[in-house]
């Protein structure tokens, strides 16, 4: 018949062996994407592998010993490597109080003004005077770029817009004599501590240095967020009747988490977080964990009560035997569920499909953002990506880059040939030392009585045969060459030093000889090597910190409504860098700096107060609890300038003043100023008084006089 259409026969010879394979839906995009990536970073799951066993110490069965090998020992100075400069990063990360993000204004903010000034009563009258609803070219009241007519006139104070709600401020720099603000630096001073306490309140520097560790170990780190949790706050107040109670409540803040590597899987094709189409996490979660998922919100629940009904799931990959450390026969895992939580894009056609709403009109070719968690075949959760813009909320950090790979290089895999080579000369020396420490004998049995014991100690008695010429017994020493391999060792070591870039005087070692017996060859190898970490901290920098404070900076302005009056394009700066140079380094320089402003002519040309706030971080001095602004600074000098002058007005009325001495007594005000005339008598009648000086002839002349005279 014309209507029937046949079957190509290579469907029929599918054979389906895995259903999961062929799931439908959703949930089956997701599992095949899952697989691409698990394929895709396969060779890489090696390297960690083997990164993982050296810094633990384990040898695998890869290393192949001869049957005459005895030692098995591993020398883990990848460890000693890796934790040295794990603990250099976050001393330079997190030495300080402050976390290393700062907020500043972009050199042309744009919605808030930059500067903005009290208006004098002269502006005050020209502005009363004007009575143009819209003002006029050049009088301060320009609307910034993208704003319109309908909004407040004092917008562009930004935070400062309820401080000075009624007082006469104008937008632009100050003139000679007036006060001055700037909305734009106090926008991004309230950002910058909101973000400050929201990263203390998420415990984010314990969640980064997780990241920063294994960074360093395996070479990527991975943080995911900021997204939305309740935090509960402990309060405690007084009910009706007067007493106290606990009163704890609820706010909405934003949550920081650290994703361990073997969990994380992204686009394979992808070699920056920014070109990643899609992330998937791995979770491994107890039936507890699951049902816990029921109150989060958008999940389903009937989806959850179908994968709980079907028991666990979960199957363990190859490499968690090792990295858990467990035997081969265990099955702990047998409990467990395995769910998968996709942030990336998908197909319209895929969202009509579980019924997503609010997705509006789509076509064939478009796709949508979305978070999605799926187990078993089943979709727990599906919807929109909510954050705005639409990001990843994930952050990899390489330690060391590789322009071609999102994942990075570590310092164990740095190390790896010099490890192997250091453990191999160990070995061999042990070994030799095992022979060369003990004799070996040539024993001729014909020589000796037979039956007789061969045990050697001290006072052995061997009998000989009668008659028998020769000797008996030899001992054989072998050749100690413990001490060549032991300089082979040695070598190794300082290779591995220049492959990671982390000398061994950094991390503890002692009897240094070469350049670094002296200070100034000490100095030259410290120098070099924090050239090396000054570029992993720019990696922390450009992956990690920049674009956390900036995601931090999004989830605010999408979610906190305290930071409404925060306005204008801000820059997020991380300090990273600013702080591998030697504290004690810095702070000589900058006290330097301080003293140079002592010359009156080259003060003005310094930022006093910024100076000041960077002498007092080098120090690890707090500087918001102990360096005043520039207005606060203001502010004391005319207290102190009000006290200075009581205290002058009190001395004046209580006693004489200092050029005026009681009588009797010898003051700093020098002699006393008396009235005399010519002949030497004061006022009083006395000769107290320097007079007329006498010539020859007068009584007190002392001088000889000259010949006329005689």
């Amino acid at each position: 018949m014309e209507d029937q259409v046949s079957q190509p026969e290579s469907d029929e010879a599918i054979d389906v062996v895995n259903p999961d394979e062929f799931m439908p839906g959703l949930a089956g995009y997701i599992k095949q994407k899952f697989d691409d990536s698990e394929k895709g970073r396969y060779s890489h799951e090696q390297r960690w592998l083997q990164a993982y066993k050296n810094f633990r110490g384990i040898y695998d069965s890869t290393t192949q010993y001869r049957d005459s090998e005895r030692s098995k020992v591993f020398i883990k100075i990848t460890k000693t490597k890796v934790l040295a400069a794990y603990g250099q990063i976050i001393d330079i990360l997190f030495a300080n109080k402050k976390f290393p993000i700062v907020v500043e204004p972009t050199p042309v903010p744009e919605g808030v003004a930059e500067f903005a000034h009290m208006t004098t009563p002269v502006d005050n009258a020209l502005e009363q005077t004007s009575t143009d609803p819209y003002g006029f070219e050049g009088d301060g009241r320009e609307l910034p770029p993208g704003a319109t007519a309908a909004e407040s006139p004092k917008d562009y104070l930004g935070a400062y817009a309820k401080d000075f709600e009624n007082a006469p401020i104008s937008e632009g720099p100050a003139k000679v004599g007036e006060p001055q603000i700037s909305p734009a630096q106090k926008s991004a001073l309230m950002c910058e501590k909101q973000i400050h306490d929201q990263l203390l309140d998420t415990n984010a520097t314990t969640i980064i240095r997780k990241a920063l560790f294994e960074a360093a170990m395996l070479g990527t780190g991975v943080v995911k967020g900021p997204l939305n949790m309740y935090k509960r706050v402990h309060r405690w107040g007084r009910n009706e009747q007067g007493e106290r109670e606990y009163q704890p409540y609820e706010k909405v803040a934003p949550r920081l988490e650290h994703v361990p590597i073997w969990d994380f899987h992204p686009d394979p094709s992808a070699t920056s977080m920014d070109d990643c189409e899609y992330v998937i996490q791995r979770h491994r979660m107890n039936r507890q964990q699951v049902r816990a998922l029921l109150l989060m919100p958008h999940f389903r629940a009937e989806s959850i009560n179908e994968v709980l009904s079907r028991g666990p799931n979960y199957e363990d990959k190859y490499y968690e035997d090792t990295i858990r450390e467990d035997e081969a026969e265990a099955n702990y895992q047998e409990t467990r569920y395995e769910v998968l939580e996709y942030w990336g894009v998908i197909d319209s056609k895929f969202a009509e499909e579980i019924g997503m709403e609010e997705i509006g009109e789509t076509d064939n070719y478009s796709q949508l953002q979305i978070n999605a968690w799926i187990c078993d075949g089943q979709v727990l959760r599906c919807v929109l990506n909510p954050l705005t813009p639409v990001r990843i909320p994930y952050f990899a950090l390489p330690y060391e880059t590789n322009p071609y790979q999102l994942w990075g290089v570590g310092i164990a895999e740095n190390m790896e040939d010099a490890q192997l080579l250091m453990n191999g000369h160990v070995r061999m020396a042990i070994d030799n030392l095992a022979l060369a420490g003990n004799l070996v004998f040539d024993v001729d049995e014909a020589s000796l009585v037979p039956g007789q014991n061969m045990d050697i100690f001290p006072g052995k008695i061997f009998r000989r045969q009668s008659g028998v010429t020769g000797t008996a017994i030899n001992g054989l020493k072998f050749p100690n060459t413990a001490g060549e391999n032991l300089q082979m060792y040695q070598i190794s070591r300082q290779l591995a030093d220049e492959e990671t870039g982390m000398p061994s005087v950094m991390h503890g070692q002692t009897g240094v000889s070469g350049t670094g017996r002296t200070a100034a060859g000490l100095s030259m190898l410290m120098g070099g090597a924090n050239l090396s970490m000054k570029t992993v901290i720019k990696n922390v920098d450009d992956y990690l910190l920049k674009p956390l404070g900036e995601s931090y900076f999004q989830w605010n302005m999408q979610f906190n409504e305290d930071m409404d009056d925060v306005k204008g394009d801000l820059e997020i700066k991380p300090r990273g860098v600013a702080a591998v140079m030697q504290k004690e380094v810095r702070s000589q320089r900058l006290i330097g700096l301080l003293q140079t402003v002592s010359n009156p002519m080259l003060a003005p040309f310094i930022k006093i107060p910024n100076l000041i706030r960077e002498l007092a971080i080098s120090q690890d001095i707090d500087p918001d609890s102990l360096v005043n602004d520039t207005n606060e600074a203001q502010i004391y000098a005319e207290m102190l300038k009000g006290m200075m002058a009581n205290a002058e007005q009190g001395s004046s009325q209580n006693g004489s003043p200092p050029s005026q001495q009681p009588n009797g007594m010898a003051g700093s005000g020098g002699v006393p100023q008396q009235s005399q005339d010519t002949s030497g008598a004061s006022t009083d009648g006395s000769t107290v008084g320097v007079g007329a000086t006498p010539v020859a002839g007068e009584a007190g002349f002392t001088g000889n006089p000259t010949q006329d005279e005689i």
